[in-house]
């Protein structure tokens, strides 16, 4: 079993920065990989980024590449998403979310342990 605590949400406006942070609890930390997600009213659900258990691997959503940048520190047992020049339409609650095992994935289906969320809100 895994917990996982998100972090760092609020209001920023376009332009501006944002650090989620992800706690993890119940598990050796370095055994499985991480994701962000993200989940704007009337969407689904959608991929923001991915990172392998040691954090040598990370995959972005076309949308935040170049924007977003996600880390992990294993002695911590935390996962990070750093999101500059925010846009309105990032606006969303963020989860962040572990697999069962070392291997990150794009798809939601593959990850057994989820956070309650974190509300991002941009403004223009």
């Amino acid at each position: 079993q895994v917990q996982l605590v998100e972090s760092g949400g609020g209001l920023v406006q376009a332009g501006g920065s944002l650090r989620l942070s992800c706690a993890a609890s119940g598990r050796t930390f370095g055994s499985y990989a991480m994701g962000w997600f993200r989940q704007a009213p009337g969407k689904e659900r959608e991929f923001v980024a991915k990172i392998d258990w040691s954090g040598g691997s990370t995959d972005y959503a076309d949308s935040v590449k170049g924007r977003f940048t996600i880390s992990r520190d294993n002695a911590k047992s935390t996962v990070y998403l750093q999101m500059n020049s925010l846009k309105p339409e990032d606006t969303a609650v963020y989860y962040c979310a572990s697999t069962r095992g070392v291997v990150a994935a794009r798809s939601p289906q593959l990850y057994a342990y989820w956070g309650q969320g974190t509300q991002v809100t941009v403004s223009s």
